[in-house]
């Protein structure tokens, strides 16, 4: 990424920017549309919305911190699997996500946080030879093998959504 394009990007994008390529990342794309859903990130990156890697925030309720799932598109957080992992969960709301990761609804990222938090990376993304998660902004999102994303995220893998239909 040029450094005059790089300083006109929003600061959450410029953060996760250079914690990937600190960890010898390609590096994130600045979409022409805001993907602040997985519906929109497939459209706009023409990929199944299973592989769009959704950010969802819980706020753990014996220390107020923030757990991060991070899970397929296609499929839905299982709060009660998230919570016998990680201890009782309440909702997050956007100040909160916003305090706790640095970035705003729609664009958290799996990494490159404000503040250290729990992150689990959901086992439903193993599915695809790569993933696409937010990087720090809605107009923002990377690229990477599930197993890339584990080693970026610096999370364990987990079964934390709900059974899928047979």
């Amino acid at each position: 990424m040029n450094e005059a394009v790089d300083t006109a990007r929003p600061e959450g994008f410029r953060r996760v920017a250079a914690a990937l390529a600190a960890a010898g990342h390609a590096g994130p794309r600045w979409l022409d549309v805001a993907a602040r859903t997985s519906q929109e990130a497939a459209d706009a990156l023409g990929v199944s919305v299973g592989q769009i890697a959704k950010s969802v925030v819980f706020r753990r309720k014996q220390d107020d911190s923030a757990v991060l799932v991070v899970a397929a598109g296609d499929r839905r957080v299982d709060e009660k699997r998230v919570a016998a992992i990680t201890g009782a969960l309440g909702r997050a709301d956007a100040d909160f996500v916003k305090a706790r990761t640095g970035f705003s609804i729609g664009g958290v990222s799996p990494l490159a946080h404000a503040e250290p938090l729990t992150v689990l990376i959901d086992r439903s993304l193993f599915r695809f030879d790569a993933v696409w998660a937010a990087a720090g902004h809605p107009n923002g999102v990377f690229c990477a093998t599930p197993d890339e994303l584990v080693r970026l995220a610096a999370a364990p893998v987990a079964d934390v959504v709900q059974e899928s239909a047979p």
